[in-house]
């Protein structure tokens, strides 16, 4: 399995025990994928640099998932039907990265 980093821009209409529901909730579609969450990481709210889906600004997290690579496709697609998902960026993480984790 490989360590992957994700990036997720969550609607900023979430209070904050909304917010740590939907990242349970990615959590356990990484389990449900076969993986597991190395590390979370809430930057919080921050301002967009254009408008998405109307909004001007959101609530940011980084996940390092560690995932086989057969799961990936189908873990996407769960991420792109999440409502509170405005956008994602899902990337394979650096070697600096899994140095810090």
């Amino acid at each position: 399995m490989k360590n992957y980093e994700l990036l997720t821009i969550f609607k900023p209409s979430l209070d904050s025990e909304e917010l740590d529901k939907a990242v349970d909730k990615i959590s356990s579609d990484v389990k449900a994928s076969k993986g597991e969450v190395v590390s979370v990481d809430k930057m919080g709210r921050k301002k967009l640099a254009y408008d998405l889906q109307g909004y001007r600004d959101g609530f940011f997290t980084t996940l390092v998932v560690s995932l086989p690579a057969d799961s990936i496709v189908e873990f996407k697609r769960t991420l792109k039907l999440n409502d509170n998902v405005l956008r994602f960026m899902f990337m394979e993480a650096s070697k600096k990265t899994e140095a810090n984790v």
